[in-house]
């Protein structure tokens, strides 16, 4: 993965990532930090990896 990703919107630029044993919740806390940081030039987000049971939580700023 690039640390830079084009979106109709510009660039997100990635500030961290870190994997983690899967967890279905993720997704419900995911959604909740993107819609509270909305304003704050903060997306967050979760890719899963079935083959290896683990997730990868990214942070990117716009």
């Amino acid at each position: 993965m690039d640390n830079n990703e084009t979106t109709n919107t510009g660039k997100l630029e990635l500030i961290a990532a870190k994997s983690f044993k899967a967890n279905d919740e993720m997704y419900k806390i995911i959604d909740f930090l993107n819609k509270t940081l909305k304003g704050k030039s903060i997306i967050l987000g979760l890719t899963k990896d079935v083959a290896k049971d683990s997730m990868k939580i990214s942070i990117y700023e716009t």
